[in-house]
């Protein structure tokens, strides 16, 4: 099979669930370029990116009328924006009608590389927190790296294969498992998709997800939320996992209203009697690619565990500072006043009060990766702030700003050193377009340049 050419198997399968006719226009559709779409920070300054259409059933999604260089744009480094499928946004539309809880304790199951993530993040705000779970190692240090430039500082990044979770049965308001799947929504966007894709394959995504739902549909406390998606057409993964999720746990069915102008195809799954709701995206009826995705509530009367007391934290990496650290670190850093301050192999971490509680006990279960914002250390006297601290939407007191024009930002980002005329001496916060986007310490003879050396731009 060459490069280009759908697997037959696959072929055959969706001329029968669609039929012939309608399967040319799918066909063609995944010979077609795929638009590009982009969601906007809704916590940071609108970028000034130019996009055409709004994607519907989004405030803050945006098509594109054709695809720029992203990595050449300092403010994608900043966290204004997340490209992001428009399919995949649908999700906000669903957080809206169910009136899902803002400040609420959610957690995203299978999280890299971060765009649900992020939108759940913005969804939240400054009021809810989100445990963001990513099992691989360098998937995680990826997701991360989104979290941190959205720098809304309401995440915790764990690193945890779903059976770790086992504990904390009807622990949270919503859970989120964009499941790993056989990817045939992405046919049309990654031809090395069609290559991978084989009858086995579906049916080890099946299996695979199966054994993630199987813990996942646990976690939800009474009144909460579970949502299942991927990125796939096939019942195998998407109705036949409904109802497998349905026989294994008690769910009640969601129904999410539609615009009949938005081309989303709602399938109606009957498990014992009661009808659940499926949303189809297709390439030949929506603008983005194959996606997925069912909404189910738990009963109120089903079990929702409280958080237990816990005096005095202690944990083998994360310390929970004295109140009188806390205070003189808030004030000398200009932090909310709702902060509590943990530290890390002596770099201090900002987390929102209000869960703290969660944050502690979740650590019981959880391989930590990132937490809240990471703020700085000091080196005797003097405070060395971080890069994530600097991408945040939190206040940097006392420090001076200098804007840099696109050449020299481009230019810090590729870690690159750099005096442009004007620079004030000492720690400075480097914006572009009044947007930081990273640190530099002006020594008077040269600069220092604090870029993530990991993070460093690498494209001329």
């Amino acid at each position: 099979m060459s490069s280009k050419e759908l697997p037959q198997a696959f072929e055959e399968r969706m001329k029968e669930f669609l039929g012939k006719e309608e399967y040319l226009s799918f066909k063609q559709a995944l010979e077609k370029e795929p638009v590009t779409s982009i969601r906007f920070n809704p916590f940071k300054k609108a970028s000034k990116i130019q996009t055409s259409n709004k994607v519907p059933w989004s405030k803050w999604g945006f098509f594109l009328a054709e695809r720029p260089s992203f990595t050449l744009d300092p403010l994608f480094h900043a966290g204004h924006y997340y490209v992001q499928e428009a399919s995949s946004m649908f999700l906000e539309h669903i957080l809206q009608h169910i009136k899902a809880p803002k400040g609420g304790l959610f957690l995203d199951l299978a999280a890299a590389p971060g765009g649900k993530s992020t939108l759940l993040s913005s969804f939240l705000g400054q009021e809810g927190f989100l445990v963001a779970n990513e099992v691989i190692k360098s998937r995680a240090a990826i997701l991360k790296e989104n979290i941190v430039k959205w720098g809304l500082g309401n995440c915790l990044v764990t690193q945890n294969d779903p059976a770790h979770f086992s504990g904390l049965e009807g622990f949270f308001d919503l859970v989120l498992v964009d499941a790993p799947c056989s990817g045939e929504g992405m046919f049309r966007k990654d031809i090395n998709a069609r290559l991978e894709w084989s009858e086995d394959h579906v049916l080890l995504c099946a299996q695979r997800q199966e054994r993630i739902m199987d813990k996942a549909g646990s976690l939800v406390k009474g009144g909460g939320y579970l949502i299942y998606s991927t990125c796939t057409f096939n019942e195998k993964e998407n109705e036949e996992m409904l109802r497998f999720i349905c026989s294994e746990f008690s769910y009640e069915p969601i129904r999410i209203p539609l615009d009949p102008s938005w081309g989303i195809v709602e399938s109606t799954i009957e498990v014992e009697g009661s009808h659940y709701f499926g949303y189809r995206f297709y390439p030949h009826m929506t603008d983005g690619e194959g996606f997925f995705i069912t909404i189910l509530k738990r009963p109120e009367e089903a079990f929702a565990q409280a958080i237990p007391r816990i005096k005095d934290f202690k944990h083998p990496h994360i310390n929970l500072e004295s109140k009188q650290v806390q205070t003189n670190l808030i004030g000398q850093l200009g932090l909310p006043e709702n902060s509590s301050i943990y530290s890390v192999n002596g770099s201090y971490f900002r987390l929102n009060e209000s869960f703290k509680a969660h944050f502690e006990y979740l650590c019981r279960f959880v391989n930590v990766k990132y937490f809240g914002v990471e703020l700085g250390k000091f080196n005797k006297d003097q405070f060395l702030p971080t890069h994530e601290w600097a991408v945040s939407v939190f206040p940097k007191n006392d420090f001076p700003q200098f804007e840099l024009d696109k050449k020299d930002a481009l230019e810090y980002l590729r870690k690159e050193d750099i005096q442009p005329t004007g620079l004030p001496e000492g720690w400075v916060l480097l914006t572009y377009q009044r947007s930081p986007i990273g640190w530099i310490k002006n020594l008077g003879n040269r600069t220092n340049n604090y870029y993530p050396k990991e993070w460093r731009i690498r494209m001329k």
